[in-house]
């Protein structure tokens, strides 16, 4: 091999073959007998399949022939296949420089990852000018014999570059997954991203699988109109506090005891329990922030270990709603500052919150947080969120924050 300018060498060793244990040892105890500098290392596993690549600098007082001669014999031996590929030092130096430039991360989250998904994201980035570094899974392996369906596969690319165009890389994987069910979320990687600390949630089609106002409204019998107003506004075309008031209206003489008998009966989100139980785990504060009422987030603040919550309170007299509230509405200006006091209180950076909600009023709040999700919002919600989740339950936010299968459920 010739040797560069500077009489140094550098060499990228590519292994690949069955993986088994103390194979990197054995090979990089080859090349401590030779005193080369190790530049970069990276090592992955596929089904019990090694792929090691390792970039080394052999010193100009070194002759290379030796070190790759007794890495072809340490290779045989265990019954690898080896690439050696001489790196011009001027290639190596451009490509130090790359260190600094802007990085993303992209996270695919399916039921099941098909190719036909990776190959349209992939080209997205592509298009864009960024460049893919590293591919790790994050969800657990899939059985094949599953019969529940509710697999989750998830994917995370660590990217490198500057996109061309944000929002045409936006509208791009906003198609994407519109087309083949795939949500794919995209993150600046940065120090924020590994250090969330706060997660504000909206309760009602969040949370829990139901509209309140509509339960409450289906017993006084007024269900119909009410729901038609809920659907309006949600889909932003009323006013919030002014479609919160009328339809409070209709649950006057509702009997209070009504509203215990809805609370036991809540419907939890798929993953809404393994959610809170590992952010619970790893410290984080959680908080509602719902335009619906303190009745049921406080219950679900009992049963799932909610640190705050902040929604509308109903007027009581004599055992009866009165069709009125009390105090402010809570609605999604109301929402984004309690956002801010919540941060605020806990000595945190916006960028540090993770904001979640499916409605209109949610959208002040979302943009707000470092990490505003819509999930399993309106179109309205979906194209003004920065990321959104449509195709699993609630833990996705868990692999949005670079938690792992294995880390959740140790």
């Amino acid at each position: 091999m010739d040797k560069t300018t500077k009489g140094r060498e550098i060499i990228l060793l590519n292994i690949s073959g069955a993986d088994k244990s103390g194979l990197t040892a054995s090979l990089t105890e080859v090349l401590a007998q030779y005193e080369v500098t190790i530049l970069d290392i990276g090592q992955a596993v596929i089904h019990e399949n090694l792929g090691l690549g390792i970039l080394f600098e052999i010193s100009a007082k070194a002759d290379s022939s030796p070190i790759l001669k007794d890495l072809l014999f340490k290779a045989h031996e265990l019954g690898l296949k080896v690439k050696f590929t001489p790196i011009p030092e001027d290639r190596y130096e451009e490509w130090v420089s790359h260190q600094g430039k802007d990085r993303f991360i992209v996270t695919l989250l399916a039921r099941k990852l098909s190719a036909h998904q990776l190959s349209l994201v992939t080209r997205a980035i592509s298009d864009q000018g960024l460049n893919i570094d590293i591919i790790s899974r994050l969800s657990g392996r899939i059985s094949l014999n599953d019969k529940e369906g509710k697999t989750k596969s998830v994917v995370e690319f660590s990217v490198r570059g500057t996109p061309k165009d944000n929002e045409a890389l936006k509208r791009a994987f906003i198609g994407i997954s519109k087309e083949t069910g795939v949500d794919i979320a995209f993150q600046v990687d940065s120090m924020f991203r590994r250090n969330r600390r706060l997660v504000c949630f909206d309760m009602d089609s969040t949370l829990i699988q139901a509209e309140v106002i509509d339960e409450l409204a289906r017993r006084a019998g007024k269900y119909d109109e009410v729901s038609a107003i809920t659907e309006a506004a949600m889909r932003g075309e009323l006013d919030f506090k002014e479609s919160f008031e009328k339809r409070v209206s209709y649950l006057r003489g509702l009997d209070v005891s009504v509203m215990q008998e809805i609370a036991e009966q809540l419907p939890l989100t798929e993953g809404a329990e393994r959610l809170f139980r590992t952010l619970k785990k790893f410290g984080y504060k959680t908080a509602i922030l719902s335009g619906g009422f303190n009745y049921f987030g406080n219950h679900l603040k009992s049963k799932l270990g909610v640190d705050y919550v902040f929604a509308n309170e109903l007027e009581i007299v004599d055992g009866k709603l009165t069709g009125r509230h009390i105090g402010e509405v809570v609605d999604g200006a109301k929402k984004a500052e309690m956002l801010k006091l919540l941060a605020f209180k806990e000595d945190l950076h916006l960028e540090q919150v993770i904001a979640v909600g499916d409605g209109s009023n949610d959208l002040p709040m979302i943009q707000l947080a470092g990490l505003g999700i819509a999930f399993h919002a309106k179109p309205k919600v979906q194209a003004s969120a920065k990321n959104s989740i449509s195709e699993i339950g609630l833990d996705a936010i868990l692999y949005l924050i670079g938690l792992r299968d294995r880390e959740i459920n140790a």
